[in-house]
């Protein structure tokens, strides 16, 4: 179990986190969300005492990092690909990592299998790219087979199958009862690999609790109807109150659940070939939470302002620059899957 109580963390005048209170549980993964600049580095680096608080604790079963003798047995953690020494060969970097909280060499091969980079396990981490970085610091993590586990971005530089495959591979460990915590800005594979989420804004815990409930509070619901007489019954529905947006052949409607409007359908004779409830995505439900969370906004979409300008776009328009972000506020072992391809090295 992780607890969080009151952490608060400046830089300068500079609130970074600002009394922050949660748990991560074992037996889940629990994903951690926010807005670029929201704290999550920073509450992770806190955690693991990289940072200093000003006030409030971190706690891994009642004992802070600081207190524990062989961290690795009990604490893995990945915060950033690239602390690897460059030049130093993976095995021998594991090696080192191992000596250092007396774990026997043999793990080093378990672990290197387990992230699938036996095969250049004795090249240096300058040849490899970030997907294969960040498997070699998943490896690091995993080498004290620790109860808990805590990751920044560790998604970030995978190709779809290493995303897959972390995504399964995180789920297997929380399965297992080991405490699982996550950031990530990739939603859609959040929304697949989070049985929980903690989401904060400006340092603050904004929301906590299940990806569904958090869905289902945030995210627009409407149901997508498609019949032979769909004009008829969308007068039909907006005679009952409902809001409907037309289609070239379908409706969406919101304001009415699909079982009323199969019953008004049904009442007056009219076929449906579709009767759907619809949701929005974990991102728009993040979306709406946080948007006035957001500490950098972009100013506008690129093609808006070509199509903006008098006269509409050239016709060999050039492209437009980049806008600008403008701030707004101060045990077992799971089977190893196949290795990056050699297309990794670069």
């Amino acid at each position: 179990m992780i607890q969080v109580r009151g952490l608060v963390k400046r830089f300068g005048s500079r609130v970074a986190v600002d009394g922050l209170d949660f748990d991560v549980e074992p037996g889940r993964v629990t994903g951690f969300l926010g807005p670029n600049g929201s704290g999550k580095s920073t509450t992770m680096r806190c955690m693991l005492a990289l940072d200093h608080p000003q006030s409030g604790t971190a706690t891994f079963d009642g004992r802070s990092y600081r207190a524990l003798s062989k961290p690795l047995h009990e604490v893995g953690s990945l915060l950033d690909a690239g602390y690897v020494h460059p030049t130093r060969k993976a095995r021998l970097h594991l090696a080192a990592l191992a000596a250092s909280n007396g774990i026997s060499r043999s793990r080093v091969d378990e672990v290197l299998a387990m992230v699938g980079l036996t095969d250049v396990a004795n090249h240096r981490p300058k040849a490899y790219s970030l997907g294969m970085r960040q498997r070699l610091g998943l490896a690091a993590a995993m080498l004290g087979d620790p109860k808990v586990l805590i990751l920044d971005e560790p998604a970030n530089g995978l190709d779809p199958e290493g995303i897959r495959w972390i995504r399964d591979f995180l789920s297997y460990l929380a399965s297992q009862g080991r405490s699982v915590f996550v950031s990530s800005h990739l939603l859609s594979e959040m929304a697949l690999m989070a049985d929980h989420l903690v989401v904060i804004g400006q340092g603050r815990l904004i929301e906590e609790g299940s990806v569904a409930g958090f869905v289902e509070r945030y995210a627009e619901r409407w149901v997508t109807v498609r019949s032979p007489e769909v004009a008829r019954l969308a007068g039909l529905v907006r005679g009952e109150g409902a809001d409907v947006s037309a289609g070239v052949d379908s409706i969406e409607v919101r304001g009415a659940g699909a079982a009323e409007i199969g019953e008004l359908a049904a009442k007056h004779g009219i076929v449906l070939h579709e009767l759907s409830p619809q949701s929005g995505s974990l991102e728009d439900a993040f979306l709406q939470l946080t948007g006035a969370s957001q500490e950098f906004r972009t100013v506008a979409v690129p093609g808006a302002l070509m199509m903006a300008r008098p006269g509409g776009p050239p016709t060999n328009p050039p492209l437009p620059p980049i806008p600008p972000t403008v701030p707004t506020s101060g045990a077992p072992l799971p089977p190893p899957r196949p290795g990056p391809d050699s297309g990794d090295l670069r």
